[in-house]
Order: structure tokens, then C-alpha cells, then sequence
């Protein structure tokens, strides 16, 4: 993990996460054009005594300061919807993860390969990965299509993993999908991002991301 992953984003593992990051440039750029043009206005009007009254009032100042800002929001609008349909998008998953949360831990079932299931409690003895490693991991296979089948057995918590751009809230009584590809190996941390109780901060995620073969033999030895 870098140094800049800890004042910004961390590093991305999908297509979907690295869409965000792109979209988070983006706004960035449009944002501080903004910040920029207002504080250059304000600056100019400060110190000039001598002030055009077009600036103050009048039918084309008032449709540049309308006109403009539909089209900033033009340009975060559209790759914004874009992200946000791919994110709901599945591309014929080849591997399907059902999801439960409970107070306070995550269930996984592997219901393609001969119905294994496990619970995934947090360790609190880990020296590595403080509040965040837990007694059994979920492993899953990069370069393939993951669908993630979420929900919850008592209160609405939210399966959350920062690196792949998922979170996807698990309630009670109705499955939420959502798809996922890792692009390379590696773990991934996340954490239960809906306040569910007092052992709210205790629920962390762990996917070990590996290679198909890999992967094929963690299923034959389950």
C-alpha cells in the first residue's frame, strides 16, 4: 500500500474502481476551474472601485451565470451515470458469492461449488492487520467475473471493499447483486460501512484475490 494511498484513494483492483478514480480527477479539475474564476471575480471586484454595472445586473450576465453552471454539471452528470450503471452491470459471471451479515461477522456460501459455507469472524490477537484480519479469509480468483449476491439475517449492514470501488448494502429480506473483477492478486481489506450496533467496528472483510488453479484447489481442500 503507498504512501498516497493513505491521504487519498487506495490503490485500484477493478475497472469499476479505477472508473472512480478517474471521475474523482475529473470533478476535481471542474471544481477548482470554479474555485479558481470565483476568487479571481472576487479579487477583481475587491480591489477595482470602479465597477461595470453589466457585472451587477442585466439579462446577459444573468444567462452566462445560468448557462454555465448547466454546462459544468453537463460534464459531471454523464460520466457520473456511466459509472453508476456499470457498477449495477453483469457481465455472465462465471463464480457466484452469496453474502450474509450478521451481528458481528459475514457468512460467505459457495453455492457453485458443492454448497461450502463458512463464517468469517475478526481476529483480535493479529499483530500484521489490526481489527482487520480475520479467522477465514474469502478467496476468489482474479480475471474472472464475480457476482456478489448480498443480504442480512438480523439489521441492514454494508459489505464494503475500498480497493474494488464495491459496497452494496445487505438487508433484511432482500438480496442486493453486484459484480465484480479483480485484475490482480493480492488481499483486500474492507469493513461493514452501515452502523449496525456496538460491535459495529468489528466485522472486517478479507478477500484474497489468487489464481484460478489456486483457487481450485482452496475449493477441493474446503
Amino acid at each position: 500500500m503507498s504512501l498516497w494511498s493513505q491521504i487519498m484513494f487506495q490503490n485500484a483492483n477493478s475497472p469499476i474502481m479505477e472508473s472512480m478514480i478517474m471521475f474523482h480527477d475529473h470533478a476535481m479539475m471542474i471544481i477548482m476551474m470554479i474555485i479558481s474564476l470565483i476568487i479571481y471575480m472576487i479579487s477583481f471586484m475587491v480591489n477595482n472601485t470602479y465597477i461595470n454595472r453589466n457585472l451587477l445586473e442585466g439579462h446577459m450576465i444573468e444567462i452566462i451565470w445560468t448557462v454555465i453552471p448547466i454546462i459544468l454539471l453537463i460534464f459531471l452528470a454523464i460520466p457520473s451515470l456511466k459509472i453508476l450503471y456499470l457498477t449495477d452491470e453483469t457481465n455472465f459471471p462465471m463464480i457466484t458469492v452469496k453474502i450474509l451479515g450478521h451481528q458481528w461477522y459475514w457468512s460467505y456460501e459457495y453455492s457453485d461449488f458443492k454448497m461450502i459455507n463458512f463464517d468469517s469472524f475478526m481476529v483480535k490477537d493479529s499483530d500484521l492487520f489490526r481489527l482487520l484480519e480475520v479467522d477465514n479469509r474469502m478467496v476468489l480468483p482474479f480475471n474472472t467475473q464475480i457476482r456478489m449476491l448480498v443480504s442480512s439475517v438480523d439489521v441492514i449492514h454494508s459489505f464494503t471493499i475500498p480497493s474494488l470501488g464495491v459496497k452494496v448494502d445487505a438487508i433484511p429480506g432482500r438480496i442486493n447483486q453486484i459484480n465484480c473483477f479483480m485484475k490482480r492478486p493480492g488481499l483486500f481489506f474492507g469493513q461493514c460501512s452501515e452502523i449496525c450496533g456496538v460491535n459495529h467496528s468489528f466485522m472486517p472483510i478479507v478477500l484474497e484475490s489468487t489464481k484460478i488453479n489456486l483457487f481450485i484447489n482452496w475449493i477441493k481442500n474446503k
